[in-house]
């Protein structure tokens, strides 16, 4: 009998310029609409999409949030907040446009993350991650670590 792996987080593509900001600038809060289920205690895995293409660090999950208004998310966490206001207003404008007929808009996800950390070294992740993200399991997590000590 095979033990399914357990899922102990998420990655997501996110362009480098506004990952810096989580990774050194000490924004703590990360929005994005909600794909996935994550819960407090996971990881979240930070890969950058466009320039660089690799996982550059991580946080932990201290609460996760849904909204579906992006004016009492920065209303809440202003500047804790990894976007700009307006960045997060044109994300939402633009996320409008994705929609298919019919469908309703997915929730806003806000995640507080806390013990941000940049790794020593990128990683490249073996394939490509789509912007809806995906789970990390435990082996692949500790691959990512592994890989990213100098």
């Amino acid at each position: 009998m095979k033990t399914e792996e357990k899922i102990i987080g998420v990655t997501f593509p996110v362009p480098k310029w506004f990952l810096d900001r989580i990774l050194e600038g000490g924004k703590t809060v990360f929005v994005k609409p909600s794909t996935l289920r994550v819960q407090s205690g996971m990881k979240v895995v930070f890969y950058a999409s466009r320039e660089g293409q690799a996982w550059l660090g991580e946080g932990e999950v201290e609460s996760v949030e849904r909204f579906t208004n992006v004016e009492e998310i920065i209303r809440k966490y202003g500047d804790e907040l990894f976007l700009t206001p307006k960045e997060l207003k044109q994300y939402e404008k633009e996320r409008e446009r994705w929609h298919s007929r019919g469908k309703r808009p997915r929730s806003w996800m806000v995640l507080k993350l806390k013990n941000v950390r940049k790794y020593p070294k990128p990683v490249k992740p073996p394939r490509f991650i789509a912007v809806s993200g995906r789970y990390v399991k435990e082996k692949e997590y500790r691959e990512i670590l592994r890989n990213s000590m100098v």
